[in-house]
């Protein structure tokens, strides 16, 4: 090899091992971790204070809530609450609540949400047995509109919680289309269940492609390689999560939750913590 070919050569591969880190570098974080406190429920209702104690010494700070109840959160009042999530370091942009309180005492709701400083209010579930005509579903679309707009005057907004039934077919037309047809994009956005999409079949990027900017809030959960398809810590499973976080600036993400529903090893902690060491390290 010529001595100029040789020195070129040396250069190119010298300059190659200096960019390698800097791409490294040029990958994408996640950002915050957060976590869905209906993962914990049982250690919550237990030990209230030590079980978000170890969720903050996992490293997770942003929680949403699941323990609504006639004004209290978790049996705590709203400026209660916020004291004990203030001394752990934690904070709750956050909380799910039923829809029977969107109905009675939504007014409420939002005042106690605003006090903890959440920006969102996701009704989590609706009984599939009582929706099961799209005249149903086009009735709940007038409810969340209503109650979103109520909670946008305290700078509120209102978010839908999908399970997998929101994509069986309803008089030939899927219930999830109908909520997203029948809302007002602006009074109602989605926290999409990435398990649940997938679960009933659906790509969540078509979504992502085709309401851009509907899906402020996520559900990170993962499901395993077994016929049963059953939940796992997020990393574990068979869910592809690179291309999804991807598309998170299209879907309009602004916060996403580590979420189980139930733990087929019965280690809800132990299962936290891998998600979350997982997505801390995740670079896409």
């Amino acid at each position: 090899m010529k001595r100029r070919t040789f020195l070129q050569t040396t250069s190119a591969v010298a300059l190659g091992t200096l960019a390698f880190p800097q791409f490294l570098t040029e990958l994408k974080k996640v950002g915050t971790v957060g976590i869905q406190l209906y993962t914990v429920r049982d250690a919550m209702q237990k030990d209230l204070m030590g079980t978000l104690q170890k969720v903050a010494q996992i490293g997770y700070k942003d929680v949403e809530l699941a323990g609504y109840n006639k004004g209290k959160f978790y049996g705590k009042t709203p400026t209660e609450f916020k004291k004990i999530l203030d001394d752990l370091g934690l904070k709750t942009t956050s909380t799910h609540m039923g829809l029977n309180v969107l109905k009675e005492g939504w007014q409420e709701a939002v005042d106690g949400a605003a006090t903890l400083g959440e920006t969102y209010i996701v009704c989590p579930f609706v009984p599939k047995s009582e929706f099961d005509t799209a005249d149903k579903y086009k009735a709940l679309a007038e409810v969340l509109n209503k109650s979103g707009e109520i909670a946008k005057k305290s700078n509120i907004q209102l978010a839908y919680h999908n399970h997998d039934f929101e994509f069986d077919p309803v008089n030939g037309q899927l219930p999830y289309d109908i909520l997203l047809k029948e809302t007002d994009a602006d009074l109602l956005k989605m926290e999409l269940d990435i398990y649940w999409i997938q679960f009933a079949g659906k790509d969540p990027l078509a979504y992502f492609n085709n309401h851009p900017g509907r899906f402020h809030l996520w559900h990170v959960k993962d499901m395993d390689n077994t016929a049963k398809r059953f939940f796992t810590s997020v990393g574990s499973g068979v869910i592809d999560w690179k291309p999804i976080f991807k598309a998170a600036k299209k879907s309009g993400l602004q916060h996403f939750y580590v979420e189980q529903d139930a733990h087929a090893n019965n280690q809800p902690m132990e299962n936290i913590e891998a998600s979350y060491k997982y997505l801390k390290n995740l670079r896409y």
